[in-house]
């Protein structure tokens, strides 16, 4: 290896028993982790003994749909009524509206430590596919900065909503990523199932459903979503975003389902901004948490992930894109506060949907991508409790955001 390369980030921790390490990385890619390295650098950053941990991944996120609250409010905070509210906002979308406030969105995500996010990027008769085709133009304007991957999300149903279906392949034509869906929001969950499997097969690629977004068990379709991922061969590559009806099953068939998830490998994406704030909104008394149940699925060994969901509307009226922050509801939430529960919730943010997301070349190894974060705080043990700003945030081993900190007391 030439003693030459593109950045040097000198004295960070990497692992809580090792002592601090030096990361070297050339043409975007890590090619050395070693203490002192006898290596020269056009950037050369100092750690500090400071924390550097792959860079955060936002598995589930609607950019589209963010910062309109102020529009018009959803005052049950039901998730009927969320849905009603933004059927009624969405044909009031501008191209130049959507791209103002995804920009937005996008530069929180950075500046908090995300270079990775799967956006669900809606359309149907009524809107078109303004909403859509926004977030495919963000995804080439951003490339290099935060990569996109682009959800084909049928809001409204696909069967339901006469021409959704037709819109649906467009979509994949037009070059979406990801196939979506959501089965509970049509006129028959497996005809939904069916068509989105179909659909992925035609075109090769991953599947992200919406998946039981309810208080209640009554008609899941997490079992047959399941049992089709195995028939069609799509082990890992179906992720499955909300399924609070699983919490709501008695244990047994509980852990009959979630050992049917586990064997088809799917992972599922927690979203604890949304589903506290929508859940169990008919409960008089001993008002139910209605999340999905991280520890069975976590337990069980199934891939699970925290992630934002949406921002500042009528589905989550608050977040910031600081996945930290949406750690932190899901820490007592969830019962993740245990000592040996605590080192479990990183990856959530990190590693898990790294794997969802199907990142081949993501980690702090050598030879993966340079996408990393420098965060305030000394410990990996402390980075959940901490929440620690991000001093550096580096995608393809160029720094594309960075924090000050500076406190004063006068004590």
């Amino acid at each position: 290896m030439s003693n030459l390369v593109d950045m040097i980030i000198r004295n960070v921790k990497i692992d809580d028993a090792k002592p601090v390490v030096d990361i070297a990385i050339k043409d975007g890619k890590i090619t050395a982790i070693e203490s002192n390295l006898a290596l020269t650098a056009t950037n050369e950053i100092q750690g500090n003994g400071h924390v550097l941990i792959p860079s955060f991944v936002e598995s589930h996120l609607h950019l589209e749909k963010a910062f309109v609250m102020d529009r018009k409010a959803n005052r049950s905070g039901t998730l009927q009524e969320a849905i009603a509210v933004t059927a009624e906002l969405k044909p009031t979308f501008t191209h130049d509206d959507i791209m103002a406030r995804s920009r937005q969105v996008i530069r929180s995500l950075v500046q908090n430590g995300t270079t990775h996010v799967r956006a669900h990027a809606e359309f149907d008769p009524g809107q078109g596919f303004t909403g859509f085709d926004a977030v495919m133009q963000l995804r080439d304007e951003f490339k290099g900065i935060i990569d996109i991957q682009v959800v084909a999300f049928p809001q409204e149903g696909i069967f339901k909503y006469p021409g959704t279906e037709a819109m649906m392949v467009e979509a994949m034509e037009k070059g979406a990523d990801v196939v979506g869906g959501i089965p509970y929001n049509d006129r028959d969950a497996k005809e939904h199932v069916d068509f989105v499997f179909d659909l992925a097969k035609k075109y090769n690629k991953d599947i992200d459903l919406h998946q039981d977004f309810s208080d209640n068990a009554t008609n899941i379709s997490i079992d047959y979503v399941a049992q089709k991922t195995i028939e069609m061969g799509w082990q890992g590559r179906v992720s499955v975003g909300h399924l609070t009806s699983l919490g709501a099953l008695e244990p047994a068939r509980r852990d009959e389902i979630i050992a049917l998830i586990k064997k088809a490998d799917i992972s599922v994406m927690c979203l604890p901004a949304t589903d506290l704030h929508l859940g169990a909104r008919k409960d008089e008394y001993n008002v139910r948490r209605t999340l999905t149940p991280v520890r069975a699925l976590r337990d069980a060994g199934v891939n699970v992930c925290l992630a934002t969901n949406n921002i500042r509307n009528a589905f989550t009226p608050y977040g910031t894109g600081n996945l930290l922050h949406i750690s932190m509801l899901a820490v007592p939430t969830a019962h993740l506060g245990g000592a040996d529960d605590q080192i479990t919730v990183l990856p959530m943010l990190t590693t898990n949907p790294a794997k969802a997301l199907g990142l081949k070349d993501y980690g702090l190894e050598v030879g993966k991508n340079a996408d990393l974060v420098l965060l305030n705080t000394d410990k990996i043990s402390s980075v959940i409790l901490d929440m620690p700003a991000p001093l550096k945030v580096i995608k393809g081993g160029k720094v594309v955001a960075e924090t000050e900190v500076t406190q004063k007391l006068a004590f």
